[in-house]
């Protein structure tokens, strides 16, 4: 090797070619993977080689998602898990690191929002909008903090954290849920400064109005389609749109990029 390439350049010449855009064999864990956007990012993180570990509260709904998987051929471990819970969380690291050896990707997916109804700020109950932080954040940072030593040990991590565009917008009648994903492009911004040099990027990626299984009381078809003309694209969202994405950012071609919030929602949102 030349000896007058800088040592940043020699290790990014070593980067290996062809696998760039990979993620076969790759352990991705996807927290609320049993419905909705989740269920859509554990089909196709499989159906792309990957194993999806679909970290989910409801049992019944992670394991139908597993069985999706295995009967389609691809590679699935279903784990109960409550991300408010510290040991749940721990629980769920160590049935991954004890099956498969590895943790590559966490995407941190789930959150409290279709169960939530609309109402005015100063109606919010207390302990609702402690609910929706303790699983909107703190169950973010707990299930980050406990993939971590895993990902430090392999030099190599990918942290996807599932932020919203309600923030850019500052949807009204919401205002714990817009809390709670603003505060999560902070807390990316954030990891990735203090994760880098490990090897590890953190990225916030926002969806727009994504319409999925999940009934959604809040929303009228005179919304839905208000929301659809406000985009450059005039089309509903559907989960699949977002999976190029988030499995990009998975992937060893997109090591460069970290501390970012990446927009996928038909051009709602400008930053």
């Amino acid at each position: 090797m030349n000896q007058h390439i800088a040592p940043d350049l020699q290790d990014a010449a070593a980067i290996p070619r062809g696998r760039n855009f990979d993620v076969t064999g790759r352990v991705v864990i996807i927290t609320g993977g049993g419905q909705g956007i989740g269920r859509e990012y554990a089909l196709q993180f499989a159906a792309a080689g990957a194993i999806a570990v679909i970290a989910e509260l409801n049992e019944e709904k992670a394991k139908s998602v597993e069985a999706e998987i295995t009967t389609a051929g691809g590679k699935a471990l279903a784990v109960k898990t409550n991300v408010a819970d510290v040991a749940s969380v721990q629980a769920l690291v160590d049935t991954v690191l004890a099956t498969y050896g590895r943790i590559d990707v966490l995407v941190n997916n789930a959150g409290i929002f279709t169960t939530l109804k609309m109402k005015p700020f100063e109606e919010i109950p207390l302990d609702e909008w402690d609910l929706v932080l303790k699983v909107n954040i703190t169950g973010c940072f707990l299930t980050a903090r406990a993939v971590l030593p895993a990902m430090k040990k392999a030099g190599w991590g990918r942290i996807i954290n599932i932020t919203s565009g309600s923030v850019p917008l500052g949807v009204k009648n919401y205002l714990h849920y817009v809390t709670s994903k603003s505060a999560l492009i902070g807390m990316s911004n954030s990891m990735a400064r203090e994760l880098g040099a490990h090897g590890i990027t953190v990225n916030a990626v926002q969806p727009g109005g994504t319409f999925t299984e999940i009934p959604r009381e809040t929303i009228t078809e005179e919304g839905k389609a208000r929301l659809i003309a406000n985009q450059c694209i005039p089309r509903e969202e559907v989960p699949m749109d977002l999976v190029g994405l988030v499995m990009f950012l998975s992937t060893e071609a997109s090591g460069f990029i970290t501390g970012q919030t990446i927009a996928c929602d038909g051009g709602l949102t400008h930053w």
